[in-house]
């Protein structure tokens, strides 16, 4: 086998990548097909999605540096050229110390200082659409604008305690883009990234002149890597760690798609999850690459305040996805605009059905979201959820409910006094979906609502909860209502559980087996 070629992990600077021989996905053509169209964009995609380095190799393309894209698709298809650019990189911006203001002012006075011109205007709006103009005079070039994560100053602060902060930092921005649209013969491009499209009075009604691609045709595959771009750039991978492995290429293959395929943001083709492609590939382990490298704490707090424990196959609309107000967040906006959620299908007219894009996604949200109702660590919770696993599939059901009650005994008694059985619900559901069965919460049937439905490969649980009442009264309502009976076709053991609870506690339990 020939030699591995280097891979990028964390490398977001298109210069170093190519002058030190790392592997790269060539979008040069979809690039080539943005700068050739209209000249003022706007991308939306999940954190640690490839914005950075995209960003970074407009830059490279408008500086004229034609000997970084020798190779590729783009290297004969343009006429080389030198541009003024500006470009701003918020993920790396200090205005959590010195405040959004004072930050912005002075990231403009270095870019007036690198182009040697010195800016007198009073204002951020001012001195931003000045710096555009003398650029323009000094060079006679129209000048180019990219911006990376535009949204982070705001993103930062969604929390309830800083929301204040979230807003201020939302009026500035507006206030220092507002110049933008009014220089149009000054710019030859704009291009601006972000996780989330903020509306109401926001920037964007400063910058309504751009074309959104975060749901176009065009943004569909600009980033992360289609499953032929992974078959073919990392061939060599894929041969020599199924080979280390074991396994056939074709198993490999689809375990990689399990685990880090299935974004997709036209309703057509989907693509890999690029930063947890590269770190597999470097690792040779499959883990929760993306997950772990910053989930907002913010968002697990408003599902579990919310109550919401089972996001997957959430009916929405596209208008909805492509809007984010602070004022009035929108859970299942953000969990799309963030990456936990992705289209899966088209139901009618604008209407989608969005779920998990893949294992990595759906098994880390539920272990977190299991840690918030549980009021634990995430250590605490994985090893409590494999002692009820090993409990479960040894049919010892008093182990299996000692540990639900250790579950439910790290929880705050307000919280139980507040919601009661909506959290032992919830704590079924995320415990049993994790154990990788199929697990429902309030299930309906024709004669009611069942509490919760567990199913493994050989039985079905069927499980009814009663606050302050007995565990005989929940399971006659089971067998009353009837609510076992559409399983019975499915050729499984069927349990029908009634179990009593008192506040933070499972205080008895009886089990019937169907035959």
């Amino acid at each position: 086998m020939k030699s591995l070629q280097k891979l990028p992990v964390g490398i977001q600077s298109f210069k170093e990548l190519r002058e030190n021989d790392f592997l790269y996905i060539d979008k040069t053509e979809k690039i080539f097909e943005l700068i050739e169209g209209s000249k003022a964009y706007f991308l939306s995609r999940p954190r640690r999605f490839g914005k950075s380095l995209l960003i970074n190799t407009l830059k490279e393309l408008f500086l004229g540096n034609k000997e970084l894209f020798k190779g590729l698709w783009i290297e004969d298809k343009i006429e080389w050229k030198q541009y003024s650019v500006i470009h701003f990189d918020f993920a790396k911006g200090d205005y959590k110390e010195f405040g959004l203001r004072k930050y912005l002012y002075t990231s403009l006075q270095k870019k007036a200082l690198q182009y040697q011109i010195e800016l007198k205007a009073e204002g951020l709006g001012s001195q931003f659409q000045e710096l555009i103009v003398k650029l323009h005079e000094k060079f006679n070039e129209q000048a180019v604008i990219l911006i990376d994560e535009y949204d982070k100053p705001i993103i930062d602060f969604l929390s309830k305690s800083e929301i204040h902060q979230a807003v201020e930092n939302r009026d500035i921005m507006k206030e220092f883009y507002s110049p933008v649209k009014g220089l149009d013969k000054y710019i030859r491009f704009f291009f601006l990234t972000g996780v989330s499209k903020f509306t109401k009075v926001s920037i964007f009604s400063e910058l309504n002149h751009l074309q959104d691609l975060t749901l176009h045709r065009i943004g569909a595959t600009l980033l992360g890597y289609t499953e032929a771009e992974l078959y073919h750039y990392f061939a060599d991978y894929i041969q020599f760690i199924a080979s280390e492995e074991g396994i056939s290429e074709e198993q490999l293959k689809v375990n990689i798609r399990e685990w880090y395929n299935g974004y997709n943001f036209t309703g057509n083709e989907k693509v890999y999850n690029p930063f947890s492609v590269l770190n597999f590939m470097s690792s040779r382990k499959f883990n929760n690459y993306w997950f772990e490298t910053g989930t907002p704490t913010f968002l697990v707090k408003m599902l579990a305040e919310d109550k919401i424990y089972d996001v997957d196959q959430t009916e929405t609309d596209l208008l909805s996805l492509g809007n984010f107000n602070i004022e009035n967040i929108d859970v299942v906006t953000v969990l799309f605009q963030t990456g936990y959620l992705t289209l899966q299908e088209q139901i009618e007219f604008d209407m989608y059905r969005l779920g998990y894009p893949n294992k990595e996604v759906k098994n880390s949200m539920l272990k977190m979201l299991l840690s918030e109702y549980g009021a634990m660590s995430s250590s605490e919770t994985n090893s409590l959820v494999m002692k009820i696993k090993r409990a479960f599939l040894s049919a010892n059901f008093e182990d299996l409910f000692l540990h639900f009650n250790t579950l439910f005994a790290k929880i705050p008694a307000e919280i139980f006094e507040e919601r009661l059985e909506s959290y032992y619900h919830s704590i079924v559901f995320l415990t049993f979906t994790l154990l990788g069965y199929y697990a429902d919460a309030e299930v309906r049937t024709s004669r009611g609502r069942i509490d919760a439905v567990v199913q493994t490969k050989d039985a079905v649980f069927v499980l009814e909860f009663k606050i302050k009442d007995s565990a005989e009264s929940a399971l006659q309502q089971i067998k009353d209502k009837q609510y076992h009976h559409k399983y019975l076709s499915e050729e499984k053991k069927i349990y029908l559980i009634g179990i009593a609870c008192n506040q933070k506690e499972i205080k008895e339990y009886l089990i019937e087996e169907v035959n």
